[in-house]
């Protein structure tokens, strides 16, 4: 599933690319990715809709439209929103387009097709998901060191599933989360109320570096992920711990375990994460 990495990627990527452009129409080809409201209103209400701005919320896109409408898009396991010209062919999997002016498509392609989209009223998120129940930001400049130590008191939880999450804290997913604990050197069977004030500070600034490595990469691909442009992410090429399991640790020489934890697969140093 894309993580908060590969979604601002997105976000930006669509930002730059169709911000002021106009839906002309609309072709839906699942019907099953329409979560809300009924597929005759959602069609008729986004026609002639102008995308004004896009933005994220955790792992949701949100496509701000005029008329105080909000497009919001979850991508779920293998979803990728794509902008590309209308005489490019689509494939079985693209089960929404988008028409915009000046001969553009945006395209929802989805393999598995567990991806949704919701057109809600700006601000009034209770039709999308769990969109209205996320927590915090990690990377926006309120959430800060003294927030993160509090929230984690009293929290019984293995801090694995603890940041997993969304309600806790928004946007991370199994890689960034093996990888932060990895840069903290905590092991992810810690509960989360033992951590200690410099282990706190550790982990607050390794996931705050670890999402914004990997924005700065382009997010992580090993199979589905795409910008919207269709490309692929560079992130997978500096992956610490994530998907190293039998390998030796970059920071100890020690073997990297894969074990089940918080029903994840989770990669991690037993020698050096603690």
């Amino acid at each position: 599933m894309p993580e908060l990495p590969e979604v601002e990627t997105i976000v930006r990527g669509l930002r730059s690319l169709i911000r002021g452009y106009t839906i002309e129409n609309l072709i839906i080809r699942a019907e099953s990715l329409v979560a809300y409201p009924p597929v005759e209103e959602f069609q008729e209400v986004l026609k002639g809709k102008t995308i004004e701005d896009i933005d994220r919320r955790g792992k949701y896109i949100l496509l701000k439209l005029s008329g105080g409408k909000t497009l919001v898009v979850h991508l779920r396991m293998t979803g990728r929103l794509l902008v590309l010209a209308r005489e490019v062919a689509y494939d079985k999997h693209t089960h929404i387009i988008f028409q915009l002016n000046k001969g553009l498509d945006l395209r929802f392609h989805d393999v598995r097709k567990f991806g949704r989209v919701y057109l809600v009223a700006d601000g009034d998120y209770r039709p999308a998901g769990g969109l209205q129940n996320l927590g915090p930001e990690p990377l926006a400049p309120e959430f800060t060191l003294g927030d993160f130590s509090k929230a984690l008191k009293g929290k019984k939880a293995n801090i694995k599933s603890l940041l997993l999450n969304q309600s806790f804290i928004a946007g991370l997913g199994n890689i960034y989360t093996d990888e932060a604990l990895f840069a903290a050197a905590i092991s992810p069977e810690r509960s989360a109320d033992s951590l200690k004030e410099d282990e706190v500070e550790a982990l607050y600034d390794s996931i705050r570096l670890v999402l914004q490595k990997g924005i700065a990469a382009g997010g992580t691909s090993f199979s589905d992920y795409r910008d919207a442009r269709g490309e692929k992410g560079n992130f997978q090429e500096e992956l610490q711990v994530y998907q190293q399991g039998g390998q030796e640790c970059p920071r100890c020489g020690s073997i990297i375990t894969k074990k089940k934890i918080a029903g994840r697969g989770t990669h991690y140093c037993p020698n050096c994460q603690k």
